[in-house]
């Protein structure tokens, strides 16, 4: 297994997209947190291949600056055809237009209608890539989205232009990741934190999930992964993900999991205006809908069980939630 995990490490951000017939989405992107206040950036690099399709196949570029001091979030995203993009199958180099990311850079600009937003950035991080599923199910066909944090605990450096105002970037602490599927997950919440307030150095991933199957939905699935002084915890198999408790709404979510090691319970929330709608391309047709914040707050409980300890870890504006819904009742203004 240790080769298998090791394999994998090599290729994380290897693209998978192959011209699928039945349609594929596949986005590399980073984030990042500001440690002194709310401020946070999003930059993704995104592939979309409609089903049955593939010569259709486009390349988008996406970008957020999140100001809750102001409360005011710039967002800006364009289209390219495939044919000016670059998706590397065999290493770390993706292109979207002239916007590069590469191993520890990434470049570019896009100048929307309403905003504009560019960015030359630096990052590094020496943490292992966090699992948020069983190794086999990232080879098979179920479920059909995968997600991996590719470089958890990542620090940024250089420099962001937000609507022509320079924004200096100095070790704020994000992750790289990477995702890919034929379809979007039908709903879902996902959190991550890089970082809490009074832990700066533990790592939270975590999504409560619901697959449609027919006209049959499936129960939340949570899986979650917490790395804190120096250890995993790990509850990421499907049976444990099952009996996980996970309930969100908007804006709010409560998570908890166990096992024989520990357990969790925690909060992820933010107020609405802490949120950008965006709206995704579904690869089989449709339209869904991305509330995205990287700046919602996170109270999380950890009982050690084998040592006995309870901890609280918390974050008032660092925590990144996402919902992904087909609900147009939100009341979130979609912005991209």
């Amino acid at each position: 297994m240790q080769d298998q995990l090791e394999a994998f490490a090599r290729g994380v951000n290897f693209t998978r997209y192959r011209g699928q017939l039945q349609g594929h989405y596949e986005s590399l992107f980073v984030r990042a947190n500001y440690t002194h206040c709310a401020h946070a950036f999003w930059i993704r690099y995104t592939i979309f291949s409609p089903r049955g399709r593939p010569r259709d196949a486009i390349g988008e570029l996406w970008a957020i600056f999140f100001d809750a001091e102001q409360n005011r979030h710039v967002t800006a995203k364009e289209e390219y055809r495939f044919t000016d993009c670059d998706f590397d199958v065999s290493s770390f180099r993706v292109r979207v237009g002239k916007a590069t990311l590469l191993p520890n850079r990434l470049e570019g600009a896009i100048e929307g209608k309403q905003h504009s937003l560019a960015w030359d950035l630096k990052f590094e991080g020496a943490s292992p890539p966090v699992l948020l599923l069983p190794l086999p199910l990232y080879q098979g066909r179920f479920p059909a989205a995968k997600s991996v944090v590719s470089l958890p605990m990542a620090c940024f450096n250089g420099l962001l232009t937000v609507d022509g105002k320079k924004v200096e970037v100095a070790a704020w602490i994000g992750s790289q990741n990477h995702n890919w599927g034929s379809r979007h997950t039908d709903l879902y919440a996902w959190g991550q934190v890089a970082g809490f307030d009074n832990q700066p150095d533990s790592f939270l991933e975590v999504a409560t999930a619901r697959l449609r199957l027919g006209p049959f939905w499936t129960p939340p699935l949570t899986p979650m992964v917490l790395r804190h002084r120096q250890r995993e915890y790990s509850f990421t198999r499907l049976g444990q993900a099952i009996r996980a408790r996970g309930k969100f709404g908007y804006f709010s979510w409560e998570f908890a999991s166990r096992n024989e090691d520990a357990e969790i319970a925690a909060t992820i929330s933010a107020p609405r205006e802490a949120f950008v709608g965006l709206r995704y391309h579904n690869p089989p047709g449709g339209i869904k809908h991305c509330l995205n914040s990287k700046i919602a707050s996170c109270t999380l409980r950890l009982r050690d069980r084998r040592a006995g300890t309870m901890e609280v870890l918390e974050t008032r504006n660092r925590a990144a939630f996402e919902i992904l819904t087909d609900d147009e009742k939100h009341g979130v203004d979609i912005s991209a």
